[in-house]
């Protein structure tokens, strides 16, 4: 699976008002310009469109289900195919000048298409991004977009220069175990998890396996055309015997204002960290995996970002 993370650079041009967490913003704001940028018949709703199946913004944004599901009797929910991990500082006021840095994602055959993404970030800043300040929201200029040491694009050159390679993770890499008896995953941003059908704020060990299971196996489905050969239930079975030694873990609570539902929604998620003790060594590329793609719900507003550290 091909697996592009860009750095964004920007800078604000007037004074700006962004929330505690910015994620739900950009990608709102995000949605409406890469609609801008490629829709060809704006008037229509895109189930109404003849060309829904091969647009881009349809693509990315309209999918929702794709092939059945034949032991579950539905279809399987599509990912999306990217992820916004916006800054993490707690800062919510910008003054005119002040810049910004975020990392886009992008999973699959999507990194080709970063031409779009890279138009609808520059169109991002024109829209204005935040609370209106005097009837205005804030404009930033798109200054530069790097991917690695490898420049993509600048505001002085203004041309996009895409990356001749982008990393592929193979799914061979999930059968690499490393020696782990013990491990400290943290908990970055609101991580939203379902267990028998609830939001947990509790996280054993196998609860997050089975969230791993599932976003890789969708991933590499949906973006390599791919699916893992692993022992599922062996795995699960395996991680119930994992203790949790340590907890710090908490719900953190927010909400953002969906434009689409005309309503604010619930967001909330555990944050915090978490140690385990047991046969740890099969799942440790599962975690190093969604460390970078991130996990659980709503990954595009970049929530479920965790990193580890094996302790022994």
């Amino acid at each position: 699976m091909l697996f592009g993370r860009y750095l964004i650079e920007c800078c604000f041009e007037n004074e700006a008002i962004l929330p505690y967490f910015k994620g739900s913003t950009f990608r709102g704001v995000f949605g409406i310009a890469l609609k801008r940028v490629v829709c060809a018949l704006k008037q229509l709703k895109c189930e109404e469109c003849l060309l829904s199946e091969r647009c881009l913004y349809s693509r990315v944004f309209e999918r929702t289900h794709g092939v059945q599901d034949k032991r579950k009797g539905k279809k399987d929910a599509c990912p999306r195919p990217f992820v916004i991990e916006p800054p993490l500082s707690t800062k919510t006021h910008y003054p005119p000048g002040s810049s910004f840095d975020f990392n886009l994602i992008l999973f699959g055959e999507y990194n080709r298409y970063l031409g779009y993404f890279v138009y609808a970030l520059d169109q991002m800043g024109k829209i204005g991004i935040g609370k209106k300040i005097n009837g205005r929201r804030g404009i930033y200029c798109l200054n530069a977009v790097t991917y690695g040491e490898a420049p993509v694009y600048t505001k002085e050159e203004k041309v996009l220069k895409l990356p001749e390679e982008v990393e592929e993770i193979v799914s061979d890499d999930f059968r690499k175990e490393v020696r782990c008896k013990k491990i400290k995953v943290d908990v970055i941003t609101p991580l939203r998890l379902k267990f028998r059908n609830r939001l947990t704020d509790h996280l054993p060990f196998h609860v997050l396996v089975r969230a791993m299971l599932r976003r890789s196996s969708a991933l590499f489905s949906w973006f390599d055309d791919k699916k893992l050969d692993l022992d599922y239930t062996g795995l699960v079975r395996r991680a119930e015997a994992v203790e949790t030694v340590n907890s710090e873990l908490k719900w953190f609570d927010w909400k953002r204002y969906s434009n689409r539902q005309d309503q604010a929604m619930s967001m909330g998620g555990i944050i915090g960290s978490v140690t385990y003790r047991g046969d740890l060594g099969e799942f440790v590329p599962f975690i190093d995996f969604c460390s970078r793609v991130h996990l659980g719900k709503q990954t595009t507003f970049g929530l479920g970002k965790i990193s580890y550290e094996i302790l022994e």
